[in-house]
């Protein structure tokens, strides 16, 4: 297969028994950046060429890859559980194996998708490692995987499979990178990370979804902008709305012509909103 690698070295590191891939660029406070859920989805992918090099002009920014995706490891999903809580594991063992917290303090996380999921499950659990946060096109308040999900948890792993789940994320006017959608068709279609990937959609089909009661949501005082497309097939504008009505300190970004990857989609725009944020403009 023809995966290119990009300037970032990789780096890798001991959480929960198996390894988690991530880059790095630039000096700074710490801050996390975490992809979503989709077919062939990773940190190069999702954000070292167009977002990264922006938000490190004045932060340490680390992309990691979460458990199953990009070039963290693949459990066999006979004897791992690829359920929504493998990835709330791995981000704080991560965060501890980094000592992040230790030398600067609470880490900034921005998530996307499913990432964002993570992020907001990771501070309710443990709200002493996360700082500020920015959620994305984030799930949480979802109870269906189905209608603009369909092209994700239907993924056929073939090229015409990948660029439907990239129409899917992205607005109706995107026109992608045929190497990026090859990059992430290649990536999805290693026979263990297709294996993890089904294992992650078949949990969330069994679930119904990503979503965190209303209540734990509610629980959560960390200062939290949350982003999303106005023509987000994926996590429509309303489940933004429902964010902000839940988290008391929260902010809203609605981007207009942005689907369901901001930091793709309009990597600039996103890149001042967010930094903005957490130099605390607003």
């Amino acid at each position: 297969m023809r995966i290119e690698m990009t300037q970032l070295p990789s780096n890798f590191i001991a959480t929960c028994g198996y390894r988690t891939h991530y880059i790095e660029m630039g000096e700074g406070k710490p801050l996390i950046l975490i992809h979503g859920g989709g077919a062939g989805a990773d940190a190069r992918g999702n954000w070292e060429k167009l977002c990264m090099p922006l938000l490190a002009k004045d932060r340490r920014v680390i992309a990691l890859d979460m458990v199953g995706f990009g070039y963290s490891d693949a459990p066999d999903p006979e004897g791992f559980d690829y359920g929504l809580e493998c990835r709330v594991d791995q981000l704080i063992a991560f965060i501890e194996a980094m000592n992040l917290v230790e030398a600067t303090g609470p880490v900034d996380i921005i998530g996307n998708s499913m990432g964002g999921r993570t992020t907001l499950a990771t501070a309710i659990r443990r709200p002493d490692l996360v700082g500020d946060m920015v959620l994305m096109g984030s799930a949480g308040v979802d109870r269906s995987m189905g209608g603009g999900v369909a092209p994700l948890t239907e993924y056929d792993f073939t090229y015409a499979g990948m660029e439907r789940v990239v129409a899917a994320l992205t607005n109706d006017h995107y026109i992608p990178d045929p190497d990026m959608v090859r990059y992430r068709l290649e990536l999805s279609q290693r026979p263990a990370y297709a294996k993890a990937l089904s294992a992650t959609f078949k949990a969330l089909v069994a679930r119904s979804g990503l979503w965190i009661e209303d209540e734990k949501i509610a629980e959560v005082q960390h200062r939290t902008l949350v982003v999303n497309g106005k023509a987000d097939k994926v996590v429509p504008p309303e489940h933004a709305y429902k964010f902000l009505s839940l988290l008391t300190n929260s902010t809203g970004v609605i981007l207009p012509h942005c689907g369901h990857w901001a930091m793709i989609e309009h990597p600039v725009a996103f890149a001042h909103i967010t930094s903005a944020f957490f130099a605390r403009k607003f």
